[in-house]
């Protein structure tokens, strides 16, 4: 089903664009792929051209409310540039994989140019054994992982052969155009009519929710009362600031990160988390939790638990289609020092379900904007106190589970990087072709021994996997 793009930020991306005056919390979503060889570049061009025109926001940029009524809108670039954001260039050193992360390492930690569309596609050829790299960034402010994946659908194939009719480039004259500019007073009378229209949408969201509370305390008084304390305490606990990280040694914080990558074979990791009778996405946190433990561990540190944020997917209904981000960014306190690798899933398991279970987590959009409503600098001392305690993230995000193609070339690898944003570590794991690829992104300044860490979550992850 075809995504739908809103005008408007939500709240929830607003937020997310308003925070990087912290370069801290930067979100730049990082993904790198390794092909066979060399794509067709005309048929690339074809397919670009393609994801061009059905993808909006890949022309759009982000044109601020100057009367700071409503969040930032999405307009059609005047000056949109496709050289800028395509680009072919030669691999460094070796050709490595290393080298190719090397290569993506800066970018990674890189703000976006904020007068244009906020993505770069960089083909990067010369790969040792004649393969080729590429290394895609996004503003999370786009969408999150789940989202890119489906916006990308239209950039690969499923076969090495072309289809019929289906390589012909498309000149920068028959590419879409700007659409939406406005001027300043058109722009006024939209953010009215968006801010009206939104509120009252929030408006019945809470009217119908707190109605549906009254009717339960008018038959339950008790229930009733207690269903309304909780959701108001879920909001509370969803939203409440720490004061430090957990980690001992993970207390300090850059704008430069360290790539990594590791490679898990699915069905071994699915096996073991059968053996609790949990989830996929229960071995791989319990993993990582253990693999964060040994590294403290090798530094002579005693780290019982360590905060986590993990994003939870609540895409529902007709939302469901909209581009953008639709996640609640949940935080845990995990017991990474349980040295039995069941327990510690099961733990996992019981944890990540309760935060799943949130009474508060509808609320998001509402959250959102009244954290928005506090201003740029406020929102971004808010979220701050929120996300620079965390001490790492772990993201699971699906994909294609058959091998796809680029102009001709088999995609062998595709690592997913999730963005720190105020983090000491994030581990994100994306599933393709029966592989799971783990992207690992720390920084720098936290992570002193990257290698280490590498070495680390390797040992938990073929611990986990010894259990199957």
């Amino acid at each position: 089903m075809a995504l739908v793009f809103e005008d408007w930020m939500s709240d929830s991306d607003a937020v997310m664009w308003q925070i990087e005056r912290d370069p801290v919390l930067r979100s730049t979503i990082t993904s790198v792929w390794i092909l066979d060889q060399s794509p067709d570049f005309k048929r690339f061009d074809a397919t670009f051209s393609r994801a061009l025109e059905k993808i909006p926001r890949l022309r759009q940029r982000v044109v601020a409310d100057p009367f700071g009524v409503s969040p930032p809108r999405w307009e059609d670039d005047p000056l949109f540039d496709r050289d800028f954001h395509v680009r072919r260039v030669r691999a460094a050193g070796n050709g490595t994989i290393r080298d190719l992360l090397d290569y993506a390492r800066p970018l990674a930690g890189q703000a976006f140019d904020k007068d244009r569309p906020l993505w770069e596609f960089h083909v990067v050829e010369g790969l040792e054994g004649g393969k080729a790299g590429v290394v895609m960034r996004l503003h999370h402010a786009i969408s999150d992982g789940v989202g890119m994946v489906r916006m990308t659908t239209s950039l690969i194939e499923r076969t090495r052969e072309p289809r019929p009719g289906r390589t012909r480039a498309v000149t920068l004259a028959e590419e879409p155009g700007p659409q939406n500019r406005t001027g300043d007073m058109e722009h006024f009378a939209s953010a009215i009519q968006h801010r009206v229209r939104t509120t009252a949408e929030r408006g019945l969201r809470v009217g119908d929710a707190l109605r549906r509370g009254l009717i339960e305390l008018a038959k339950h008084p008790l229930d009733g009362a207690r269903s309304l304390a909780e959701t108001a305490g879920s909001v509370g606990r969803l939203v409440k600031p720490a004061s430090a990280p957990l980690s001992p040694i993970w207390t300090d914080r850059s704008i430069s990160v360290n790539l990594d990558v590791l490679l898990v074979a699915f069905a071994d990791l699915r096996a073991a988390a059968k053996t609790v009778d949990g989830t996929l996405n229960d071995a791989f946190v319990a993993a990582i939790a253990g693999g964060l433990h040994r590294y403290h561990r090798s530094f002579g540190e005693a780290t019982p638990e360590l905060r986590m944020s993990m994003p939870i997917d609540v895409r529902t209904g007709e939302k469901g289609d909209q581009a953008g981000n639709q996640f609640v960014p949940a935080r845990i306190i995990i017991p990474v020092a349980l040295e039995d690798p069941s327990e510690r899933m099961r733990a996992v398991q019981r944890l990540v379900r309760e935060q799943r279970e949130e009474p508060g987590l509808p609320f998001i959009d509402e959250v959102s904007g009244a954290i928005n409503r506090l201003g740029a600098l406020g929102a971004t001392a808010f979220v701050g106190g929120m996300m620079k305690a965390v001490d790492f993230v772990t993201s699971n995000v699906p994909g294609p589970p058959f091998p796809v193609y680029m102009g001709g070339a088999l995609i062998e690898q595709m690592f997913p990087f999730g963005p720190l944003a105020g983090a000491a570590v994030n581990v994100t794991l994306f599933s393709y072709d029966g592989v799971l690829q783990v992207g690992i992104n720390s920084d720098r300044l936290a992570v002193k021994e990257p290698e280490r860490l590498h070495a680390c979550l390797q040992e938990s992850f073929d611990e986990i996997i010894a259990l199957a």
